[in-house]
């Protein structure tokens, strides 16, 4: 393999990585709050978080474009504190494939929370527990088939991005091209070896990562019955 396209990986997984990392931690209060408000902004924080779902990708990435651009306050404040711009840049695709990938994480945590119920809650509070231990020794525990998912939804979600992270971060070798833009380099350029290999090789890993996940959930059924 080229080591142009072992970089392009590299940076895939990084990227998927982070990602997946940052929004397993940013998720969950939002997530929450959807599942259990009454609030009638919840049907518009709703369609937010969805419009990643049905907005064409391009159209997404060129706002976000605009908006980390340094004529912008969001580009222009970043620009003023870390001294570089935020489009075309690493940071840039992490934060646009965290936008990108938000419903595919929240909504898995948001069903899981909602089926979970508050009877257990209710138990922990009276037993004197705070929200971070009944998170930790009750909300985790009863919806770590959530938690696996929305990781592995993101993760393999953020693997295959391709119109967000080329409008945001544009083609740079190493630094913002991603493996979904390499491919396409190849394809475009009539190396179908290399794209064959590129693709094949996604391919197959996608796959085995789906197999495992769920061969690893309907073992963990089958042992406690639920998770």
């Amino acid at each position: 393999m080229p080591s142009a396209d072992l970089e392009a990986l590299w940076v895939t997984f990084k990227l998927a990585a982070i990602t997946t990392l940052s929004l397993i931690l940013v998720c969950p209060p939002l997530a929450w709050w959807l599942a259990h408000s009454r609030s009638r902004l919840r049907p518009m924080v709703e369609a937010i978080v969805a419009l990643p779902l049905v907005l064409p990708p391009t159209v997404l990435g060129f706002y976000l474009l605009l908006a980390f651009s340094p004529q912008y306050s969001v580009g222009a404040m970043f620009e003023g504190l870390f001294g570089h711009s935020l489009a075309f840049s690493f940071a840039g695709l992490v934060i646009g494939s965290m936008i990108y990938s938000l419903p595919f994480v929240v909504q898995p945590l948001q069903s899981g929370f909602v089926t979970m119920g508050t009877g257990e809650l209710e138990a922990a509070a009276t037993l004197g527990m705070g929200r971070w231990k009944r998170f930790h020794y009750v909300v985790f525990p009863m919806t770590k088939r959530s938690f696996l998912l929305a990781a592995m939804l993101g993760f393999a979600h953020t693997l295959g991005e391709f119109g967000v992270v080329l409008m945001i971060g544009g083609n740079i070798p190493g630094e913002t091209q991603v493996i979904s833009i390499a491919l396409f380099e190849h394809v475009e350029a009539l190396a179908y070896d290399q794209a064959h290999m590129l693709a094949g090789g996604l391919l197959a890993l996608s796959m085995a990562l789906l197999v495992f996940i769920y061969g690893f959930l309907q073992q963990n059924e089958r042992r406690w019955g639920y998770w």
